[in-house]
């Protein structure tokens, strides 16, 4: 196959289709640019789920199988183009779910194939911290935190494409304590959701849940002791009543949080930003987003926090990082494949096979 070639399309004016398929939201976009989005179609799949108090990823899978070609052919009709004006294809190749990520890879790469243009793979985890370039001018360097159910990562963000990992959780992710503790209180699925709406009416110091690492220089986290006091205390007091309920969310909510902003504040202060960007599924908890604000702010650090929209997953993301990916020059090959977990375990990398034009 000629693909055709990247140095003929005019890198400035990009119209890219973008996939997105990592966990249990099919998304399609179309973005130009890297920042102005055309449209964003997404299918989530939480319903589906919730009886189960969690995602299966088979289920999942087959979701996203059934949906892939309408939510594609949606978002094109929305971005009001025709698919000969698509110059390019990006798509989530990792981390996530291998089956969800297959689906949405395959698509991709028989759209590229079949409309002959480039197949970008783009990094789940780099992409959320991109999503802030389509609703702001965010000066380089800046840190990033990436908070979601499956990770919790601090970057350090120097260019558009340029991204080092400062350091990750140890064990669980903040969006994974956050749904695993929901779901020994008994709380509905999605769990961080409910934590955050009853931590609204609770006293934040009734209990003083621990603060892993805070005492320590790592600018990596550990969420699994915080999640596990909650067991136990709910162990010594049984049956909580409902404003008992709302004060041990509360309390567990302050003590995740705490925590993520302390440690993004000491990344800003050891790499000498005056910007940090908080992105991910967990960036739309209401605390976080005050309480970075307020202890940031104070240290003269701007914070960016994209709309919830662009927080979740989204094609809208993947569209973007994808976009300045191209204008960098890097493509990918039809044999690009998905990886499920984040690579490398620390220092500078994307994964997956990539190209330079």
């Amino acid at each position: 196959m000629n693909v055709k070639e990247s140095s003929k399309i005019d890198r400035m004016s990009l119209t890219l289709l973008a996939i997105e398929s990592s966990c249990d939201e099919t998304s399609a976009a179309v973005v130009q640019d890297g920042t102005k989005v055309l449209s964003n179609v997404v299918a989530s799949q939480i319903d589906i789920h919730k009886e189960y108090g969690g995602v299966v990823p088979e289920i999942a899978s087959r979701m996203h199988v059934e949906v892939i070609m309408p939510v594609v052919d949606k978002a094109i009709k929305e971005a009001n183009i025709e698919k000969e004006n698509i110059d390019a294809v990006a798509v989530t190749h990792g981390p996530g779910l291998i089956g969800a990520l297959m689906v949405g890879l395959s698509t991709a790469k028989a759209m590229a194939f079949g409309l002959n243009i480039p197949l970008i793979g783009v990094n789940h985890l780099e992409a959320h911290m991109s999503a802030v370039h389509l609703e702001n001018n965010v000066e380089f360097p800046f840190v990033g935190l990436v908070v979601s159910g499956g990770h919790t990562s601090l970057y350090l963000v120097k260019s558009y494409t340029d991204f080092e990992l400062l350091g990750k959780t140890r064990d669980d992710a903040a969006g994974e304590a956050f749904d695993k503790a929901a779901k020994i209180m008994d709380l509905p699925y999605p769990g961080g959701v409910e934590i955050d709406k009853l931590a609204k009416e609770g006293n934040r110091d009734a209990i003083p849940f621990p603060r892993p690492f805070m005492s320590t220089p790592t600018l990596d986290f550990s969420f699994s002791g915080v999640k596990t006091s909650v067991l136990y205390y709910l162990r010594k007091h049984p049956n909580p009543s409902l404003q008992e309920l709302k004060d041990i969310c509360a309390s567990y909510q302050e003590a995740i949080v705490e925590t993520l902003v302390s440690k993004t504040l000491m990344a800003a202060k050891e790499n000498h930003v005056e910007s940090v960007v908080i992105a991910g599924g967990v960036a739309c908890n209401s605390r976080l987003r005050e309480l970075s604000k307020e202890k940031l702010e104070q240290e003269g650090i701007s914070v960016y926090i994209p709309s919830p929209k662009y927080c979740t997953d989204n094609a809208a993301m993947i569209g973007s990082l994808g976009g300045f990916m191209f204008q960098n020059g890097t493509t990918s090959e039809l044999s690009l494949t998905p990886f499920s977990t984040s690579r490398p375990k620390y220092g500078r990398g994307r994964g997956g096979q990539a190209k330079t034009a």
